[in-house]
């Protein structure tokens, strides 16, 4: 096979690649869960059990020092984090009917007169009945959870085999992850390993920023909305500090939607009064954070992903895969980025982009 016949080739086996994972990822959707979760806790630890095995541990203990850690936080999140944000639900569950008022005697009689609507063009109480019956049965989200988790015999054995299988696959492949990354770059042709070495620490580079690091500014951002609006006083200070944290994760949602909410709560709690302007001012301290201190030192400029980018790969892996496609879209997204980045030097060294 000469070398132009070969160059046209290999895109098509690329793309056949990529296609057959695809297809293996949705028909394998239902048993991938505990595998990817178990890998990415693995991908995040590594730093972590290597630092470790430096300070003079065995890869071994340094795994298990890691995931004694986790435990710890999550034992922590659960009985600690779980009931304060159950309570606060119930909390906002009760000014419910008041947002509802406040929407038919306020909003509505507004937007009726602004642009000449039918007074009977929004049905708030139907709204409100069906918010209030659906709401009002799933108040015990743990409860729920497990109920529908467990809510046949079959449900229930594979809810108990995911979670054990979780800490049971992340522990190996944290054991074994120096060893499982040197043989898949073994399994590469040796003319291509260098390379290949090259694009793997270009992708780690990516995805560990984007990972590691916007888990970080997620978590900061959320403790300090949260210290910020629990110190102004509002009530639903801890869930609207955590939506707008999660929200974070795509460039300043997390801060549209968490003003938003917490503006509305604030009204609604102590009227118009100075402390919306606080809560203001919690916001722009935590956006100027950010930008000029979190986002620069623990995610820098090596992500390139744009926020549109951002919140299609999150909607398009859930569209296509579900769950596992949501936990996939960002660091697959990122590791195209590098793949794309490197096919444009390529392209821009051509004789076809050099012609004039």
């Amino acid at each position: 096979m000469n070398n132009a016949t070969s160059l046209a080739v290999r895109p098509l086996i690329a793309a056949l690649v990529v296609l057959v994972l695809g297809w293996l990822i949705y028909q394998l959707e239902p048993v991938l869960m505990p595998f990817i979760v178990g890998g990415l806790l693995a991908y995040l630890g590594d730093p972590v059990a290597d630092r470790l095995e430096l300070k003079g541990l065995s890869r071994t203990w340094a795994v298990v020092v890691c995931f004694f850690a986790l435990t710890l936080f999550f034992l922590v999140l659960l009985f600690i984090l779980v009931p304060l944000v159950v309570h606060q639900v119930k909390v906002l569950y009760g000014h419910v009917p008041m947002v509802f008022e406040w929407i038919k005697h306020v909003v509505q009689p507004w937007l009726i007169e602004t642009f000449s609507l039918q007074a009977n063009v929004f049905d708030v109480d139907s709204l409100k009945e069906k918010i209030v019956s659906q709401w009002g049965g799933s108040q015990d989200l743990i409860g729920t959870v497990l109920a529908r988790a467990t809510s046949s015999a079959g449900s229930f054995i594979n809810f108990v085999v995911n979670l054990t299988l979780v800490p049971v696959v992340g522990f190996y492949l944290l054991r074994d992850w120096d060893i499982l990354t040197a043989k898949l770059l073994g399994l590469m042709p040796k003319r291509y390993q260098g390379t290949s070495s090259r694009l793997g620490r270009e992708c780690n580079e990516v995805v560990g920023a984007f990972l590691r690091g916007q888990l970080w500014v997620m978590a900061s951002l959320a403790l300090i909305y949260g210290l910020g609006l629990w110190m102004v006083g509002l009530k639903l200070a801890l869930i609207i500090a955590l939506i707008a944290g999660l929200a974070s994760i795509v460039p300043y949602m997390g801060f549209a939607i968490g003003i938003i909410a917490a503006m509305l709560a604030g009204y609604f709690q102590f009227g118009l009064d100075w402390s919306l302007v606080f809560i203001l001012i919690v916001f722009a301290v935590g956006q100027v954070i950010e930008s000029v201190v979190l986002t620069p030192i623990l995610v820098g400029d090596k992500i390139g992903l744009h926020p549109v980018a951002v919140i299609f790969a999150i909607m398009a892996g859930g569209q296509l895969f579900g769950f596992v496609g949501v936990i996939l879209a960002l660091p697959v997204s990122a590791v195209i980025v590098v793949l794309l980045r490197h096919i444009h030097e390529i392209y821009k060294d051509t004789e076809f982009y050099s012609e004039s």
